[in-house]
């Protein structure tokens, strides 16, 4: 169902108009009637002669309320601006003009309104200023209707002019992923919470779960109205009322969005396109403290502008938006920007990409990227949105702002002529359709540097540590800060493609040899000579670093050579097997071994037989009981 805002100056007949037209005063608030002015958002509704039906959002005209306005017109299909003959068009007729401009609105209907008091003369004139006002802007060929909502003339051609608007809008699109910015807030008496607001990209049902972004709130849908008609299932492109269970009023503002849960992620930092409007008399400076309006949500930024010292009046850039609070939004979405103080309306645009990495202003290519992530075919603008980082494959289709089905064509394209691949190597040969959401997706060139990355990692660590056979494991997953199930698919991946070999609790290159010094090589035969001579009483961890070097002896451990039984005290590895060998010989024979057994089984000492029966306790070979120890 269509929804068309109403736009124009305050005093304009903006809501006398919508209430001759639907019967319904739009005016909710107290203060509204005394004052006879629109605050804040009103709503309406309207058969068409045709039997077709359009919501429509009743805004304000007054300069000080041009939030509350902003907050009505981020999801319309339409507008209806109103423009009073007695007056023509005002500063606020343009300002909204220009709202309407920056946020892409193509279709709309002029109202003249207040007709009766008015000569035919001076309504030419209004006429022809109007006209004047709406050159250059995506309003241009709107038809122009004069009205009078007092006599009603002039009222038939303006529900024409609406039907033939609402019969060239195309339906909106069904994508799956329901969401719906909170314009309203309510409680009604028996049933609880209920929130506004235009529903978009798909379907809500009564029953089902939803989220509330960015709070991370859970609730369900207990009931859904449009129109005062209660519904089971809300269509996109509708005005919805939702009476959400669990929740109270205060635990939900204007600007949040109900939608499925893990739908959506909030973002402070999002990639624009920015359109500077014609009208303001300064341009827009890098670091600019702005109020951003995005749906229904107003957040202060800053404006990061990139490629350019500044934008100018009329000039179209590229910037980052820095926001003060997180907000729930697509690529694609529109938004506006505000200077507080004087309250101007600056500029608006196109939001390119809702989770960016906080890019160098001029660094090269990057004006080039963000125009093929805005303008480029599905495959490039998928491929742009995986950027360099491991990401899931739903949150890879979400970024993209595609509908589902020609999202995964475009990542079908991809995987085939190798421009990206799936990380999890037990999912390279399952159709893109059969992906679970939690697939990991990469970029080739991606996977290509990050792949460089591990080989520098082992390559640095090697060098600085050549007597080691390798890098910890988690010493190269804290390098690469990627969560463990991430990271045992790089390793996985690495190892597949010859990039590294992977130990017990190491990871090397294939290349990766550690080499000792002759005076090193040195040092150990003449320590395994001693250990040789005396192989059940070796000397101590302290005399062996002594001999042999604290690096060496490391080394040692690591390859075998020599095994950490206890503290300080190592065996050779031919000793310690032999040892454990006749352990076992015994205890298979006998059942029961004691220390003292031990110590005169292999004679040594009564140090190295205790370390030694400690040693197998602990790796669950024998168990202790009482003076003996037996099989675990």
């Amino acid at each position: 169902m269509p929804v068309i805002a109403t736009a124009g100056h305050v005093d304009h007949g903006k809501s006398t108009l919508i209430k001759a037209l639907t019967g319904i005063d739009p005016d909710r608030l107290p203060e509204e009637k005394e004052r006879e002015m629109t605050i804040d958002l009103g709503f309406a509704w309207l058969t068409l002669p045709s039997g077709r039906e359009m919501s429509i959002i009743d805004v304000p005209g007054h300069e000080r309320f041009i939030k509350n306005m902003l907050a009505g017109v981020g999801s319309i299909d339409a507008t209806l601006l109103v423009v009073a003959a007695d007056e023509g068009p005002m500063p606020q007729t343009r300002e909204h003009l220009d709202i309407i401009d920056l946020l892409g609105i193509q279709r709309g209907v002029v109202a003249i309104t207040k007709l009766d008091l008015v000569d035919e003369d001076w309504l030419e004139l209004v006429i022809e200023e109007t006209r004047e006002a709406l050159a250059g802007t995506t309003l241009a060929q709107a038809p122009l209707v004069p009205v009078s909502a007092v006599s009603r003339a002039g009222l038939d051609d303006l529900l024409a002019a609406l039907d033939d608007l609402i019969a060239d809008t195309p339906l909106a699109l069904d994508l799956g992923r329901p969401r719906l910015s909170v314009d309203r807030v309510f409680t009604v008496a028996g049933f609880g919470t209920v929130v506004t607001g235009t529903l978009l990209d798909g379907r809500l049902q009564v029953g089902q779960e939803v989220e509330i972004v960015p709070r991370g709130l859970k609730s369900r849908v207990r009931g859904l109205q449009t129109h005062q008609e209660r519904l089971q299932t809300a269509a996109p492109g509708s005005r919805v009322a939702v009476n959400l269970g669990g929740l109270a009023v205060e635990d939900i503002a204007r600007g949040d969005v109900v939608t499925s849960p893990g739908d959506i992620k909030s973002s402070r930092l999002i990639d624009v396109r920015l359109h500077v409007s014609d009208h303001v008399p300064w341009p827009v400076a890098h670091n600019e403290a702005v109020d951003a309006f995005i749906g229904a949500a107003e957040v202060p930024a800053r404006v990061r502008v990139l490629g350019a010292d500044a934008l100018l009046p009329g000039e179209t850039g590229w910037a980052q938006l820095r926001l003060a609070a997180p907000v729930a939004l697509r690529k694609g979405d529109r938004y506006i920007v505000r200077l507080p103080s004087p309250s101007t309306t600056l500029g608006g645009g196109v939001v390119v990409d809702t989770h960016p990495r906080r890019h160098k202003r001029f660094r090269a290519g990057l004006i080039e990227s963000l125009e093929t992530l805005a303008r480029g075919t599905p495959d490039e603008i998928l491929l742009q949105a995986l950027g360099a980082q491991p990401v899931e494959l739903k949150e890879a289709l979400a970024r993209t702002g595609l509908p589902d089905a020609p999202a995964r064509d475009a990542l079908r394209t991809l995987l085939e002529h190798e421009q990206a691949l799936l990380l999890d190597l037990k999912l390279v040969d399952r159709d893109v359709d059969t992906l679970p959401a939690a697939a990991t997706i990469m970029a080739t060139a991606g996977w290509l540097a990050l792949r460089d990355r591990v080989a520098a990692a082992l390559a640095a660590y090697h060098q600085r540590y050549p007597l080691r056979g390798g890098m910890p494991r988690e010493e190269l997953k804290s390098r690469l800060q990627l969560a463990s199930r991430l990271f045992n698919q790089v390793l996985e991946r690495a190892v597949s493609e010859g990039v590294l070999i992977e130990g017990e609790a190491t990871v090397r290159q294939p290349t990766h040899q550690v080499t000792f010094t002759p005076d090193q090589q040195r040092r150990i035969d003449t320590l395994l000579s001693t250990l040789k001579r005396e192989p059940f009483a070796p000397p101590s961890r302290p005399d062996m670093e002594q001999a042999v070097g604290e690096d060496v002896l490391a080394s040692l451990i690591e390859d075998g050579t020599l095994v950490k039984v206890r503290g300080d005290i190592l065996f050779h590895s031919p000793a310690y097997a032999r040892m454990r060998a006749g352990i076992m010989e015994h205890l298979e024979r006998d059942g029961v071994i004691t220390v003292a057994q031990v110590r005169d089984l292999f004679n040594t000492s009564r140090k190295y037989a205790i370390a030694f029966m400690e040693h197998l306790d602990e790796a669950r070979v024998t168990r202790r009981v009482g003076d003996e120890r037996v099989l675990w």
